[in-house]
């Protein structure tokens, strides 16, 4: 990949994600207006990359972001500490009563034929404050960063996490690092400001500055507005819609050296076909398609994201960092929570093509 990507050899971050930390309740397959107790899961789509890049493929990565210094922020930074990520913290207090606030996320994992339902409370969300000029990147990427990511989750939460992610990405890019963005498309985030038009707006300023892209056919039709064919009109798992939309993706952004998705058609809430595909540098690779057994499909992508990013990262063939994107991803949705709890040995055998017959 060096002659498409050019990745620094030695620095002190292999990677840093720019993005809000959130908890989230979830009372597994229990609808939420009949749960009486939940699980509580650290996550947000950009953390999340940094977290499972650090515990399963056991690289160096950071977190800047919003900590609200409560009890809620404490149990947070404990499983940032846990996932081996180090953080960039800008601290808030909170004042006892409205915040500002570690964001919640309510999910119910559903079951067979009940869909999976998630809702938010964001209600003066700390990470909404962040604004240019709140992390000294100079001092961040002093020691030199090879991969910088953000995700249009972050962006979406107000008029200034936007601007912040191009203020970062133009540092990354003086400090030598590739610069990635996952779209990340969530109506409900958006629709409270602006909807699509709002989103295509803010989403275009971030994009201009992007090597790699990470973001299905809707999410590139309803978070940059290009025009495409129903998104619904063939299986999800051709991917010729996909690829279809690439030349007016390039020719709007000819910063853009990849761009990649995972492929999933779901039967029923715990069964998944389940495939990715990428465009690197003007060719085309896609992942085997295997069928899933689901039991928290919530960080799927992002497992895809974080094993894709590793695979270029390590030098891997642009066919083998897809597979590893793959199967990491793969591997997440069988464990509950929004972070990895794979190895990067399973990763690696599931890639290779392996079972699900018993290890001794």
């Amino acid at each position: 990949m060096s002659e498409v990507l050019n990745i620094k050899k030695d620095a002190a971050l292999d990677l840093l994600s720019l993005g809000a930390l959130v908890h989230r309740l979830d009372p597994g397959i229990i609808p939420f207006r009949k749960a009486t107790q939940c699980q509580i899961h650290v996550s947000g789509g950009e953390f999340n990359v940094a977290a499972n890049l650090s515990d399963c493929f056991r690289m160096n990565t950071a977190i800047a972001t919003a900590m609200v210094e409560y009890p809620i922020g404490e149990l947070i930074a404990e499983r940032v500490r846990a996932m081996g990520v180090k953080p960039f913290y800008k601290k808030m207090k909170h004042n006892g009563v409205n915040g500002p606030n570690m964001a919640t996320v309510y999910s119910d994992r559903g079951l067979g034929s009940r869909a999976p339902v998630v809702f938010y409370n964001r209600c003066n969300e700390a990470a909404s404050y962040l604004k240019p000029g709140d992390f000294d990147w100079n001092v961040i990427f002093a020691n030199g960063i090879k991969w910088f990511h953000s995700g249009g989750i972050f962006a979406s939460l107000s008029e200034t996490t936007g601007q912040l992610i191009i203020e970062a990405m133009k540092a990354a890019k003086a400090a030598g690092a590739i610069t990635s963005f996952d779209l990340n498309f969530r109506a409900k985030l958006w629709n409270i400001w602006g909807g699509e038009s709002r989103a295509a707006e803010v989403l275009d300023g971030i994009v201009k500055h992007v090597d790699v892209l990470v973001g299905n056919e809707e999410d590139l039709q309803k978070g940059l507005g290009f025009p495409g064919p129903d998104v619904h009109a063939k299986s999800k798992l051709d991917p010729s819609v996909f690829f279809a939309m690439i030349d007016n993706v390039t020719a709007r952004y000819p910063n853009i050296k990849s761009v990649a998705t995972t492929l999933r058609e779901v039967h029923s809430t715990n069964k998944h076909s389940w495939s990715a595909v990428a465009w690197i540098n003007g060719k085309t690779y896609s992942a085997p398609t295997c069928e899933l057994d689901v039991l928290d499909r919530v960080g799927g992508g992002d497992g895809f994201a974080a094993g894709f990013i590793y695979g270029l990262l390590n030098g891997e063939s642009a066919e083998e960092a897809v597979k590893l994107g793959w199967a990491h991803g793969a591997l997440l949705t069988t464990t509950p929570g929004d972070t990895t709890m794979a190895s990067v040995e399973e990763v690696r055998a599931f890639a290779k093509g392996g079972s699900a017959r018993i290890q001794r």
